[in-house]
C-alpha cells in the first residue's frame, strides 16, 4: 500500500503542468510575470547647489535630473515643498531637467528637489538649493591718508562690500593695476577679512593702496578706492615686541577638508612666527607658508583635532595665541541598502547603517513619501510591500541617500535554474551532504526519498532546514537513487541524482618533526592510499596558509617521481620556515591530513620593549625584553648607536662592558652631550648574529660645557684699523649644548688686559675688529674659547697675529708702453719703494667705454710688467698702474694713453702652385694686398711640420714663395701667413709628400679663416713632354 502511495504521488508530480505563479503587486497596481525585467528608477544625475549671479546675463538656470528605469520614468519638481508649476511659461523642462527662465531672486530663491516615477514606484532626489550671488562695488568716497611712523607697524581696512556668498579672496594694489604687493614676512594679507597688515613701516612703503576683492562664485571683481599710505621718517627706528593682530578662531571643520589658520604679529624687528599643536605631533599633511603666518592642514581627519598655538617673537619680546579645531564628519554609509527579493509571507530586516560626527538620524521614504523612522524591519510581507525605498542618513552637516527597490515574490517550486546533480561521490565512512535547492515563494516544505523509500531523520541521516541531505559514516549500502520533493502553497516538484560510493583517502606514510639550523636542507614525508577511480592531490600548508610552490620555489620543492608521494623538501631552511607543516591527500570525493614540527635552530630573534630612561649627558640607562633564542640560548647583547653625523650603525661603549645574555638592561656610556642618539639592541648566540630591535626614539642627552677648544687660530691681513681673528670651527659634535658660540680674546702684544668679544653663530670662524685708533701691523695676542647655556670650554692656545697694515700711499712712477700687435700691448713701471706692496694692479679700458668698466690685470709684486690681450684692433685705450696689498691698493699712476695697432690682414695668402724640383719642392703664392683697415703686409711666415702635429720648423720670408725639403717620410703640411705690424694673418696650407713624380701626384691647399675653410685643388699630373703642370680648381668650404 505504501509503495503505491509513493508512485501515485511521484506521477502526480511528474504530469503537474507548469503551476508556478511569479507575481509582483506594486502601489500603483501593476502586476508582472516572471519574465518581465522592469526594474523602478534609479538616478543618475541630481541637482546639486547652484548660485546664479544677479548680473548674469544668461537668462536662465537649470537644476539637473536624470534617472535610468524601465520603463521610462516620469518626472516632477518640488521648491519649498510645493510643486513647481510646470505649465507657466517660467519654467520648462528638458528630459528631467528643470529649466527657469529669467530667474528671479524673490520668486525662485529656495530648495528644489526632483521626483522620478514609474509604475514599479517613485524616488526622491537629493535636495538643492538655488541661491543667487552678488557682490556690491566699494563705496565712492575718497579714502583718508594713513601716515605712520616708520618701524611702527600698522593696518588697512579693506572693509569689503556687501556680497553672496562669503568666499572672497582679497588682494591689494599699488599705485596702479595689475601691481599687486607681495606678500612676504613683513606684509600680510589676511582672507578672512581682506586687511593689509604690515609689521613695521619702511620708507619703501609709501605709495598709494586699493584693497581688491574678487569672488570665484559669480566670477566678479571690485576695488576700493586708494588709500595714500605716507611713513614718517625716524632718525631711529625703536624696536617693540611681537604684537599678534591676526588672531585664528576656534573652527569646526568637516574631515577631508582643508583648513587655514591665519597668525600674523606687529613688531620691530619683525617676528618670527611658529606654529605647534599643543602636547601632540602636528599633522603630517600640514603645510606652514613661506612668510610663516598661514597653517594649512590637508585633508584634514578626526584625529588632527586638538588645540594648536601660533607664537611669534623677535629680541624685544614674544606673544602667543591658542584656539580648537574641531573636526566633524559629513555622514558616510557604513551599510546601506540594495535592491532586495523577499518572498512574500516572510519577514525583513533592513539593515542601513551610517557614521558620521555628530551621530547621523535615519529616516525612511517609500515611493517618495516619509515612511519610517531608524531601523525598518517588516513581517510576514505581502505585495503591498513592494515599492521604490530610500534610506536617508542625515546630520548637521548634510545628509545622504541610499535607493533600492523592493520586489515581492511568490511562486511555485521549480528545479529549472538549480536542479540537483545527477552523480554524487561520497567516500566511505565519510559524510556527505546532498543539495536541494529550488527556487520557490514562500519557501517550500522539503522530503527525500531512496528509491521508493522515504527517508527520516537518524543517527546517520539529516534533512536540513534549507532542504540538503546529510548522510554521515557512509557505507556501501548508502548507494542509489536519491529523489528531493519540495511543496508550498502555489504548487510542487521533485528533482533526482544517484550517490556512488568511493574508497576513503587515507595517509599511510605521514610526515615527521624535524630539527636544523638554519641554512639546512629538510625532508617531510607523505603518502597516501585512495580509490584508483579518482585523481589524488597534495597539498602542504605551513602554519595553516597553503605553500605556493611557483612563487616559493626557492625554499620549497616537491618530489614529482614517486607515484602517491607528497614529498616536501624545503632547502636552505631560514627561522621563518620553522613551524608546522601539513599534508593534505586530497581526492574530489574527500581528503586526509597529517601534521609535523620543524625547528629551525639560528642567531637570536630582535629583543623588544625597548625603552631609555634616566638620561644624562653622556650616559643612559637602556631596558629591554628578551627575544626568541630561536633554539640557542643568547651568550650577549650589544648596544647600537645611531647620531646625524652618520647614518652607520655603531657599537656603543657600555656599562657593564659585556651585556650577558641573561641581562635585559644596561647603560651606555662615553655619549656625546647633546646629541640626538637613536638606539638598539642586538643579541648573540654560538650561532651568529641576531636581528636588531626597533630603534628606539630620538632622544637628546643633557648638556655640557665644551672641553674641546677651537684649533688653527690665527689671522691678520684685512682692511685699515682692523684686526682679523680666525678659527677652526667645531664641528657639532663638540657644541654640547644649545645657545653654542665663542669667545675671542685679544691683547696688544706687550698690552696686560684681554678684550673679549662674543661671536654667536657657531658657524662661523673668523671675527673683525675695526679700531681706528689702531696702529697698522702690530702686533696682537690671541685666543678663542667655545661656549653654550652649560658654561665656557677651555682657550685655544695663543697665537700672535699683526693687525692691518695701510693700503700703499704712492703710486707706481715711470709707467710706460709698447704697443706689440693689434690685440697686445706690453705695460711697465718702476716699483713703489719703502712700502708693503703685495701686487701691482693694471686697470684699462677702451675710449669708447667708461672708465667703471675698467678690465683690471693683478701681478705680484716682483713683476716690473704685465701683458695686456685680446684687445680691439685700431682702439684707443687708457691704462694706469697702482700698488697693493691686504688692506687695499693706493693711488694710480697718471693715465697713459695709447692706440692698439690696425688688425693683421684678413685674407690669406693664395698658393698658386707647389712644384717638386729635384730633391726640394718650391712653393709660390700670391701677393697679400691689407685693406685700408689693416697693417700693411711686412713680410711672411712659413710653418713646415709633420701632418697631425702642431710644432715644426717656422720660416721667415719678404718673397712670395719658398723651397722646402722634400719629405723623408709621410705627409707634410705647410701654413703660409702675411705678417705685419698689427701681427699674423689668415693661414693658407698645402699638403706634400715623399710620392714618386712618375705615378702622379694630387694634392690640396686649404685656406684657414678662423674655422671656416675654403679650398683650392692643385692637381699635378704628367704632361706629353714629361714635365708636371698644375692644374687649379676652386674648392668649397664645409
Amino acid at each position: 500500500m505504501k509503495m503505491w502511495f509513493l508512485v501515485s504521488h511521484l506521477m502526480i508530480i511528474s504530469f503537474t503542468t507548469c503551476l508556478a505563479e511569479f507575481t509582483w503587486h506594486r502601489r500603483y497596481g501593476h502586476g508582472v510575470s516572471e519574465e518581465d525585467k522592469g526594474f523602478g528608477p534609479i538616478f543618475e544625475e541630481q541637482p546639486i547647489n547652484t548660485i546664479y549671479p544677479e548680473e548674469s546675463l544668461e537668462g536662465k538656470v537649470s537644476l539637473n535630473c536624470r534617472a535610468r528605469a524601465s520603463p521610462f520614468p516620469v518626472y516632477k519638481w518640488r521648491m519649498n515643498n510645493g510643486d513647481v508649476d510646470l505649465t507657466s511659461e517660467r519654467y520648462s523642462m528638458v528630459g528631467g531637467n528643470l529649466v527657469i527662465n529669467n530667474p528671479d531672486k524673490h520668486k525662485d530663491a529656495g530648495i528644489y528637489y526632483c521626483l522620478a516615477s514609474n509604475n514599479y514606484g517613485m524616488v526622491r532626489s537629493t535636495e538643492a538649493t538655488l541661491s543667487f550671488g552678488y557682490l556690491d562695488p566699494f563705496p565712492p568716497e575718497e579714502r583718508p591718508e594713513v601716515r605712520v611712523k616708520e618701524g611702527k607697524g600698522m593696518v588697512l581696512l579693506c572693509d569689503p562690500p556687501y556680497h553672496f556668498p562669503d568666499d572672497l579672496s582679497y588682494r591689494w594694489l599699488l599705485n596702479e593695476f595689475p601691481v599687486f604687493i607681495t606678500m612676504d614676512k613683513r606684509r600680510f594679507v589676511s582672507q578672512t577679512n581682506g586687511n593689509l597688515y604690515i609689521a613695521n613701516v619702511e620708507s619703501s612703503d609709501k605709495g598709494n593702496y586699493s584693497c581688491f576683492v574678487s569672488s570665484p562664485s559669480i566670477t566678479k571683481s571690485v576695488f576700493s578706492k586708494f588709500i595714500p599710505l605716507v611713513p614718517i621718517p625716524e632718525r631711529t627706528t625703536k624696536p617693540y615686541p611681537a604684537d599678534i593682530v591676526v588672531q585664528f578662531k576656534d573652527v569646526y571643520a568637516l574631515m577631508g577638508q582643508n583648513v587655514t589658520l591665519e597668525c600674523f604679529a606687529l613688531g620691530n624687528p619683525v617676528p618670527d612666527i611658529r606654529w605647534r599643536k599643543v602636547l601632540e605631533p602636528m599633522p603630517s599633511t600640514a603645510e606652514i607658508s613661506t612668510s610663516g603666518a598661514v597653517l594649512k592642514i590637508f585633508n584634514i581627519q578626526l584625529e588632527d583635532e586638538g588645540l594648536y598655538e601660533c607664537e611669534a617673537e623677535n629680541i624685544r619680546g614674544k606673544d602667543k595665541h591658542q584656539a580648537r579645531i574641531y573636526v566633524q564628519a559629513f555622514p558616510e554609509w557604513v551599510e546601506h541598502i540594495n535592491d532586495t527579493e523577499v518572498d512574500i509571507g516572510s519577514d525583513l530586516y533592513w539593515p542601513c547603517v551610517a557614521t558620521g560626527k555628530p551621530i547621523p538620524t535615519i529616516r525612511w521614504l517609500k515611493n517618495g513619501y516619509a515612511y519610517h523612522k531608524g531601523e525598518l524591519r517588516l513581517y510576514d510581507v505581502t505585495f503591498e510591500n513592494a515599492g521604490m525605498y530610500q534610506c536617508i542618513a542625515e546630520n548637521t552637516h548634510g545628509i545622504i541617500y541610499a535607493n533600492a527597490e523592493l520586489k515581492i515574490l511568490a511562486l511555485a517550486p521549480t528545479f529549472e535554474m538549480n536542479p540537483m546533480k545527477k552523480k554524487i561521490l561520497a567516500a566511505k565512512g565519510g559524510r556527505v551532504i546532498i543539495e536541494c535547492k529550488p527556487k520557490a515563494a514562500p519557501k517550500p516544505k522539503f522530503s527525500w526519498s531512496k528509491g521508493t523509500e522515504w527517508l527520516v531523520n537518524s543517527s546517520r541521516i539529516l534533512i536540513w532546514e534549507d532542504g540538503s541531505l546529510e548522510i554521515n559514516n557512509i557505507t556501501r549500502n548508502d548507494r542509489g537513487v536519491y529523489t528531493c520533493f519540495a511543496e508550498n502553497n502555489r504548487g510542487k516538484a521533485n528533482s533526482t541524482g544517484t550517490l556512488v560510493i568511493t574508497d576513503p583517502t587515507r595517509i599511510i606514510l605521514a610526515p615527521i618533526n624535524a630539527d636544523i639550523t638554519v641554512g639546512e636542507n629538510a625532508t617531510m614525508q607523505c603518502a597516501a592510499s585512495f580509490d584508483p577511480a579518482l585523481d589524488l592531490t597534495f597539498i602542504w600548508s605551513f602554519n595553516g596558509y597553503v605553500i605556493d610552490f611557483n612563487k616559493e620555489n626557492i625554499h620549497y620543492q616537491r618530489n614529482f617521481m614517486l607515484d602517491s608521494n607528497g614529498e616536501l623538501l624545503i632547502r636552505n631552511a631560514q627561522l621563518k620556515h620553522a613551524g608546522r607543516y601539513t599534508c593534505t591527500a586530497q581526492t574530489i570525493v574527500d581528503n586526509s591530513s597529517a601534521s609535523a614540527d620543524l625547528v629551525v635552530r639560528g642567531p637570536p630573534g630582535p629583543p623588544g620593549g625597548l625603552r631609555i630612561e634616566d638620561i644624562k649627558a653622556t650616559s643612559v640607562a637602556l631596558t629591554w625584553s628578551r627575544g626568541s633564542d630561536n633554539h640557542s640560548p643568547i651568550s650577549k647583547y650589544t648596544i647600537q648607536t645611531k647620531t646625524i653625523l652618520s647614518d652607520d650603525w655603531k657599537d656603543a661603549k657600555t656599562d657593564p662592558p659585556v651585556i650577558e645574555g641573561n641581562m635585559e638592561a644596561a647603560r651606555a656610556v662615553d655619549l656625546i652631550p647633546w646629541m640626538e642618539y637613536e638606539f638598539r639592541v642586538v643579541a648573540t648566540n654560538t650561532l651568529g648574529i641576531g636581528e636588531p630591535s626597533i630603534p628606539s626614539n630620538k632622544i637628546r642627552t643633557d648638556g655640557a660645557a665644551p672641553n674641546v677648544a677651537p684649533s688653527d687660530v690665527g689671522g691678520g691681513g684685512g682692511s685699515n684699523r682692523e684686526l682679523t681673528i680666525t678659527w677652526a670651527p667645531l664641528s657639532r659634535e663638540y657644541h654640547y649644548g644649545n645657545n653654542f658660540g665663542y669667545i675671542v680674546a685679544f691683547k696688544p702684544f706687550n698690552g696686560e688686559e684681554w678684550k673679549k668679544v662674543t661671536v654667536t653663530n657657531p658657524d662661523t670662524g673668523r671675527y673683525v675688529h675695526k679700531d681706528e685708533t689702531m696702529s697698522p701691523f702690530t702686533e696682537f695676542q690671541v685666543k678663542v674659547k667655545a661656549f653654550n647655556n652649560k658654561g665656557d670650554g677651555p682657550y685655544s692656545l695663543i697665537a700672535v697675529i699683526n693687525s692691518a697694515q695701510d693700503a700703499p700711499n704712492e703710486a707706481p712712477t715711470e709707467v710706460g708702453v709698447n704697443v706689440l700687435s693689434s690685440s697686445e700691448i706690453s705695460v711697465h713701471w718702476k716699483h713703489v719703494v719703502g712700502k708693503i706692496v703685495e701686487s701691482y694692479q693694471i686697470r684699462y679700458w677702451a675710449a669708447h667705454d667708461k672708465e667703471a668698466a675698467a678690465h683690471r690685470v693683478q701681478v705680484n709684486s716682483q713683476e716690473y710688467s704685465a701683458r695686456l690681450e685680446n684687445l680691439l684692433p685700431d682702439t684707443q685705450y687708457f691704462i694706469e698702474v697702482g700698488a697693493c696689498n691686504s688692506a687695499g691698493c693706493g693711488p694710480s699712476s697718471d693715465v697713459i694713453e695709447t692706440f692698439t695697432k690696425k688688425a693683421p690682414p684678413s685674407q690669406p695668402p693664395r698658393i698658386i702652385s707647389s712644384v717638386r724640383s729635384g730633391s726640394r719642392y718650391i712653393i709660390t703664392w700670391d701677393h697679400v694686398v691689407a685693406l685700408s683697415n689693416e697693417s700693411t703686409v711686412t713680410g711672411y711666415k712659413v710653418l713646415y711640420r709633420p701632418d697631425g702635429q702642431h710644432e715644426g720648423k717656422l720660416y721667415s720670408t719678404h718673397k712670395h714663395s719658398i723651397e722646402l725639403p722634400i719629405p723623408r717620410d709621410g705627409e707634410y703640411v705647410v701654413e703660409v701667413r702675411a705678417h705685419s705690424d698689427g701681427g699674423d694673418g689668415v693661414v693658407s696650407q698645402v699638403k706634400i709628400s715623399d710620392y714618386s713624380v712618375e705615378s702622379g701626384l694630387e694634392m690640396s691647399t686649404t685656406d684657414v679663416r678662423g674655422g671656416c675653410l675654403g679650398a683650392m685643388v692643385v692637381v699635378i699630373h704628367m704632361g706629353k713632354d714629361g714635365g708636371l703642370k698644375p692644374s687649379y680648381g676652386e674648392g668649397k668650404g664645409r
